[in-house]
């Protein structure tokens, strides 16, 4: 995979994490689908676009933006090798002829200029080791006028799934998630920071809107602690884990997620989120 910067991401995208979340993929959208349509309405998808998805994962935005410009089409780009594995198998299973994947960093992909009318991202951006460089390479992808659009999480707090498992900081070393402006999942939550990296990559007309979604972790309690004890950050404090504080852990957690069942059974937990926006510039026309 060639130009890469972003080396640990890769790592981790192509090992583990990344299979967990290929093989895991309706599980994932279940928890983040809530912000699809927000997203889709701002980045005002139709026609004949062409749109930019990144950190596509596995793929359901692509589709979806491919779906919303049939006369277009959307390219989704990613890190993780697994996941675009189930991105191409799933389109190529609904039919979508219009959307294509690449493996790659965008930071640093080698875009042709000006090829996009849109870029889009449903928590994709967060993990840039130099986001203002990244945000400038989205930038020269879109042609003059283009629109970028993304979801990315706000404050640790209000994701529930980090909520629920900041429930266990007496029993795992759960430690810090991440701060703003440090690459990691709440690298971009303070407004502010997200302002600064957007206008220096050169983009204008920045808003940013909060927009909150409930994610579906689980069929019950048992299966929602089970799933974010599986991977990411509750998956990594476990393998530190002796078999009884695991034990503890998965019957805390349970116990946390109980009063979020719903009639249905399922565990519903609310996120709130930032939606941005922003235009790549059109280029000035010339004086007579």
């Amino acid at each position: 995979m060639p130009d890469i910067v972003n080396t640990e991401q890769a790592q981790a995208w192509n090992g583990p994490e990344g299979t967990h979340w290929a093989r895991h993929q309706d599980r994932w959208n279940a928890v983040n689908e809530g912000f699809n349509e927000p997203l889709l309405e701002a980045a005002a998808i139709a026609g004949a676009h062409r749109v930019l998805d990144l950190g596509c994962g596995s793929g359901q935005t692509t589709r979806l933006a491919a779906l919303r410009a049939p006369r277009g089409g959307a390219l989704g780009l990613d890190l993780s090798g697994p996941m675009l594995a189930e991105a191409r198998a799933r389109a190529e299973r609904e039919g979508i002829a219009n959307v294509t994947f690449a493996q790659g960093d965008a930071q640093v992909h080698p875009f042709e200029p000006g090829a996009f009318d849109v870029a889009v991202s449903r928590f994709g951006v967060m993990f840039f080791a130099d986001p203002v460089a990244a945000f400038g390479n989205i930038g020269r992808a879109l042609r003059p006028g283009g629109r970028l659009a993304f979801v990315c999480p706000a404050d640790a707090a209000l994701n529930g799934g980090v909520a629920a498992l900041a429930s266990l900081r007496d029993i795992l070393p759960f430690g810090d998630l991440g701060r703003p402006g440090l690459p990691g999942m709440f690298s971009l939550a303070a407004p502010d920071r997200v302002r600064d990296v957007l206008t220096a990559a050169g983009f204008t007309g920045v808003t940013i809107d909060e927009v909150r979604a409930d994610g579906i972790w689980g069929d019950g309690a048992e299966d929602a602690a089970d799933f974010l004890l599986g991977t990411g950050p509750g998956g990594h404090l476990m393998r530190q884990a002796d078999t009884a504080t695991r034990a503890e852990a998965r019957r805390t957690l349970t116990d946390r997620l109980r009063p979020h069942e719903t009639e249905g059974g399922t565990v519903r937990l609310p996120s709130t989120s930032w939606l941005v926006t922003a235009v790549r510039p059109a280029v000035p026309a010339e004086r007579p």
